[in-house]
């Protein structure tokens, strides 16, 4: 599972002796409590029962060791069971022979039934070539073979390509290994990064935009560490190698920084180790992709107050901010179509940059179109409640969802919101507030659909101003995430500081769009839970609010 392990050329080895370091797993594998064999992201990995699963990974984490557990205990099972055939896929022999040496080790570790490893000869154009296979007394198979597209025809099974990024012909493979998911098979993609323009690459970003049907699965180091890859390491060598003592956190850290710090550049080890595609850095979406979908019509309404509104009796703000609202607001809400699924995004702020609400309608066609954005500065938390949750959300026809920033003091604004809509449960799926805290597995996961979205002319009608394109602009990609650089904020011409504010607000509405599918019933103003006399839901009522069921 480690590079650290001694391991002996594969033309130095007998076929059916294993290697020195799936043998030293196998002689201590009954020290190790039988529950705890897998770490922590090797079980969430095989527990993924998805049929097209992607794993983006540092180097050595034995990611790849884990899937050869999984696929023993298949070609193990019956038919009946769900057992199968698994057909393994590498750039390389050696790498061919080092997955079938840990399947052998499953097996016997488990007591499956199964043969000594085999050789297969498979003729390949002019040339023949060495394939290794185990056999177990189910009937099926686990082969791993040569990594020319052709191998797959006429199979049926599980397929797992391993170091896909490495692959000269991994379309070509992906393609083949795609036919067998026709009769239920599955489709299994693993492999560090190669670059940020490699067909792996690309296909991890056209899961995550929700162009191809992939579960992705991303191990860094530091993750595989966090989830005890280095404590496994220790007690396998019996030693921490940085102090050739036991354990000890701060000998992991270093021990991680040592391998970052041995790779020729900063760039080979984000890619090597952190899962961050060599070349991804620099802008992330150009000027010609945003104003292709912005429309001058859409209209932006800003409210800047001045500092010493804060002091003003509470009371007599709620009243100048409501007769605010019925002169800019109320024709907006009005001129909605009450037909359309209306949703929103939010980017809080309270006394630097603004807070930027996004609205936006789903089309029939599903594209989303963004109605108006309220641009809101210095802004005393109790009106902006007023303003965003008691105002136009209240407002909405139709209200669908809404992605709320949640870092910070921006937690305030999306809990009130969650208080009076409910909070988004994912695995309930109701609620109609998502409360978002930014990070970079949320931004690495949840920018590709906006970016998609844009590039396919989905997402459309965004105000067409100098400040919105700048936001839009501000975008980096940094250490391969696309993301709002800490230190980007700044003054526009009208001497108002920003910090993307608009750009966040959008990307949140996109994304409270293309995620919450909430059981909505619409009902009027005034709470169901309240009203004692609810029937069914046949029977209609006038005078209820909206209620998530």
């Amino acid at each position: 599972m480690t590079d650290t392990l001694t391991k002996q050329p594969i033309a130095e080895r007998p076929l059916n002796q294993l290697s020195n370091e799936c043998q030293s797993f196998l002689d201590g594998f009954d020290g190790f409590n039988k529950s705890d064999v897998l770490l922590v992201y090797q079980k969430k990995w095989i527990a993924d029962d998805s049929q097209i699963k992607v794993g983006e990974k540092s180097r050595r984490i034995g990611l790849t060791w884990a899937e050869a557990a999984d696929n023993a205990l298949d070609a193990s099972m019956s038919r009946l069971a769900g057992g199968c055939d698994t057909f393994y896929i590498g750039s390389n022999k050696e790498m061919a022979r080092e997955y079938i040496d840990a399947v052998a080790m499953w097996a016997k570790a488990y007591g499956y039934a199964a043969s000594e490893t085999c050789e297969d000869v498979f003729e390949d154009e002019d040339k023949d070539i060495q394939v290794f296979v185990i056999y177990f007394a189910s009937g099926f198979k686990v082969k791993a073979l040569s990594s020319s597209p052709k191998n797959l025809r006429g199979m049926q099974g599980n397929v797992v390509i391993d170091e896909a990024a490495f692959h000269d012909r991994f379309a070509e493979v992906l393609k083949a290994a795609m036919a067998l998911t026709m009769w239920g098979s599955k489709v299994r993609i693993i492999s560090t990064h190669n670059g940020d323009d490699s067909p792996f690459n690309e296909y991890i970003k056209d899961c995550r935009a929700g162009k191809k049907r992939g579960s992705v699965h991303t191990t860094t180091i530091e993750d595989a560490c966090r989830d005890g890859l280095y404590q496994r390491i220790c007690q396998v060598l019996g030693k921490c190698q940085v102090t050739g003592g036991v354990w000890t956190p701060e000998g992991e850290r270093q021990w991680i920084q040592n391998l970052l710090n041995d790779t020729e550049s900063d760039e080979d080890a984000q890619e090597e180790y952190m899962c961050v595609p060599k070349h991804g850095s620099g802008n992330w979406l150009t000027r010609a992709m945003i104003e292709k979908n912005m429309d001058k019509g859409t209209p932006v309404i800003s409210l800047i107050k001045k500092d010493d509104f804060s002091l003003v009796d509470e009371h007599i703000r709620r009243s100048e901010i409501h007769d605010w609202c019925e002169e800019h607001l109320k024709p907006l809400l009005e001129g909605l179509n009450p037909n359309l699924k209306h949703y929103a995004g939010e980017d809080f702020a309270r006394s630097s940059n603004l807070t930027s609400l996004s609205i936006g309608a789903e089309q029939h066609n599903l594209d989303l179109e963004v109605q108006f954005i309220v641009e809101l500065g210095k802004m005393p938390y109790k009106q902006q409640e007023q303003i965003i949750v008691d105002y136009i959300l209240d407002g909405l026809p139709n209200f669908a969802g809404a992605a709320f920033d949640a870092r910070g003091n921006g937690g305030f604004l999306a809990e009130s919101a969650s208080d009076k809509f409910g909070r988004w449960d994912p695995k309930e799926q109701t609620g109609l507030i998502d409360e978002v805290s930014f990070s970079d597995p949320w931004y690495r996961n949840h920018t590709p659909p906006f970016k998609s979205a844009l590039e396919d002319g989905t997402f459309k009608n965004i105000p067409k101003t100098d400040r919105v394109l700048a936001d839009l602009r501000a975008f980096r990609v940094v250490k391969g995430v696309p993301k709002i650089p800490s230190a980007t904020a700044a003054e526009d011409r009208q001497g108002i500081k920003r910090h993307a504010d608009t750009a966040i607000s959008l990307l949140l509405l996109r994304h409270a769009q293309f995620t919450i599918e909430a059981k909505v019933r619409e009902y009027g103003y005034e709470s169901v839970k309240d009203n004692p006399t609810y029937l069914s839901d046949d029977t209609q009522f006038h005078g209820f609010k909206r209620g998530v069921l």
